[in-house]
């Protein structure tokens, strides 16, 4: 099993990280969303090994992050002003934007695409590898690196996560603790003209709809299309960020004793409205009824309760309402299940 580090930000240990990556290994990273499984952007080579220890399908493209967005010009061409703006005000921060890809970007990275995303992490740990890694590779300097799960299961938000995850496939994780934010990145995609939300996340609409001064193209509910000619992005599928164990959503006045007295579990929140029996029950996780609260603890716990052999889970449904679409988004796709 790889060793897992908690560095301070001027550790040999971030030495001993980059060494690994200038090598072409796999390396575990925090960030503010969640952990990433991270390799040298510029090195197919590596890059390949984030397929091979995911079982990522190879048309699924990866998130470049950078350490500084002058590093931008490496990867992105055509820059248009709303992605600086953006920057300006989100970077570092939980914010992915889909732009042209720059020439010599592999193809790999982009999934076959003329588009590539990137953003600069807001994690202290995660900038300190970015931008010494970048200071050691000047004609490049970001890492590719989705989250650091075996594709279409729970993301990880700590670091012993990745190495029940991937096991040997990560020469080392650097511990961070816990992740801030504890869902993926708001992705943005600029690369067609108008700005369009492909991915919700704690940076939210309204937010980047105040910074550019026009309003977003967005889904108005969890299922609704963004289109077929809109970029392939991370998180995507139907199906994603699931449990083994097979998820369901329902209302709170749906989930019954009954089905919890028979090796299930459930997540709820914390409501006025919640009875005290189902308060104290040994399988139900009680979560904040706060969306950024909710996020922070879901996968952690949806993590925790997949290891725990039951037969099912229910999840309390959640409000149909702004606030919550991305972790709407999110429950979804844990629950979906293909035909």
């Amino acid at each position: 099993m790889p060793e897992i580090v908690s560095p301070d930000h001027t550790s040999a240990l971030i030495d001993q990280a980059i060494a690994l990556l200038n090598a072409g290994q796999l390396i575990g990273l925090p960030t503010e969303t969640v952990y990433g499984l991270a390799a040298d952007a510029n090195n197919p080579e590596a890059v390949a090994k984030i397929f091979a220890a995911k079982g990522r399908p190879a048309d699924h493209p990866l998130i470049v992050h950078l350490g500084a967005d002058d590093l931008l010009k490496n990867y992105a061409r055509e820059i248009p002003e709303a992605a600086w703006a953006l920057a300006e005000a989100f970077w570092p921060g939980p914010l992915t934007l889909i732009l042209k890809k720059a020439p010599g970007v592999p193809d790999l990275v982009t999934g076959g695409q003329d588009t590539v995303g990137v953003r600069i992490p807001g994690h202290p740990i995660a900038l300190a590898l970015l931008r010494a890694f970048a200071q050691a590779n000047p004609t490049g300097g970001g890492l590719a690196a989705p989250s650091a799960n075996k594709f279409g299961r729970i993301s990880p938000t700590a670091a012993a996560h990745v190495t029940m995850e991937l096991g040997d496939a990560v020469s080392l994780v650097l511990d961070g603790g816990d992740c801030q934010v504890g869902i993926e990145s708001t992705i943005v995609d600029l690369s067609r003209g108008e700005p369009v939300i492909l991915r919700p996340g704690a940076i939210t609409a309204e937010q980047i709809e105040l910074v550019l001064g026009q309003p977003l193209i967005a889904p108005v509910s969890d299922s609704e299309s963004i289109g077929d000619a809109a970029p392939r992005v991370s998180g995507s599928l139907a199906s994603h960020y699931a449990p083994l164990t097979p998820l369901t959503v329902l209302p709170l006045n749906a989930i019954t004793a009954e089905q919890l007295s028979d090796n299930c579990a459930a997540i709820v929140r914390d409501t006025p409205d919640l009875p005290t029996g189902m308060r104290q029950h040994t399988n139900v996780v009680v979560l904040a009824d706060q969306p950024a609260d909710y996020a922070h603890d879901f996968y952690r716990v949806l993590r925790t309760l997949d290891t725990k052999s039951y037969g099912h889970i229910y999840v309390q449904e959640l409000p149909d309402a702004p606030a919550w679409l991305a972790v709407r988004d999110r429950l979804g796709r844990a629950a979906h299940r293909e035909s």
